[in-house]
């Protein structure tokens, strides 16, 4: 192994390790090498070795037991979806996945919102579904319709459903910038999730699950052929 840089050397250290494991250099289950062959191996303390594991420990990548040493966590088995931004950081393959859970779940949740939906809620709807198409430019523009698609949660009376909302889109965070091809446009975003706002709106849970559908599906296209 190559000695590390000294800059910011946790953090390259922890970008090492965490890229070693997932791709599979040390496997779910087993355990890493003595600290000191490791952190020698790295050219860095030990130290330096015990912050970058602390991270990789928060992360759900790793256990250390005292005594006995630090071993890779079955983060496919035991993970939960917090870990979703770290895995799609780096393997932007994981994208599809999370769009494929995003079209399932944002459609129940238009549905949902439609049937559960109270007066002041489907007024905010209104209130932030205009404010996509008063957005300038493409960031104001993507966060406008996230904030749409938080209240829909909301509207489902269902905390859970906002986490997941939360969930998927932190999921894709660290590729949001190259999400933004849905987003270009404040006029086209506006017309493209207003018939979800206006059927949840209605009351008409059919209509939203069908209009959250073709939503997610039109602008999951655009946004893969950003990735590309």
């Amino acid at each position: 192994m190559e000695a590390l840089p000294r800059e910011t050397i946790v953090d390259v250290l922890e970008d090492r390790l965490r890229t070693d494991i997932l791709d599979g250099r040390h496997p779910a289950g087993s355990y890493l090498p003595p600290e000191r062959r490791l952190a020698d191996g790295y050219g860095v303390t030990r130290t330096t070795l015990k912050h970058a594991f602390g991270r990789l420990v928060q992360a759900g990548l790793l256990e250390t037991r005292h005594g006995v040493g630090t071993r890779v966590r079955d983060y496919a088995r035991l993970g939960g979806a917090d870990l979703l931004p770290m895995l799609v950081r780096h393997d932007a393959g994981w994208v599809h996945e999370v769009f494929e859970v995003r079209r399932g779940v944002g459609a129940l949740i238009a549905e949902r919102a439609a049937e559960r939906g109270t007066r002041p809620q489907r007024a905010e709807l209104g209130a932030l579904l205009a404010a996509v198409r008063r957005a300038e430019g493409t960031d104001a523009v993507q966060l406008a319709d996230v904030e749409v698609h938080r209240a829909l949660a909301r509207a489902t009376g269902n905390r859970v459903y906002v986490l997941l909302t939360n969930t998927l889109f932190n999921a894709y965070l660290p590729v949001r910038s190259l999400l933004k091809g849905p987003f270009a446009d404040a006029e086209a975003a506006y017309e493209r999730l207003a018939p979800v706002v206006e059927a949840v709106t209605a009351g008409d849970a059919r209509r939203a699950h069908e209009a959250a559908d073709t939503y997610l599906r039109a602008t999951e296209r655009i946004m893969l052929d950003g990735l590309k």
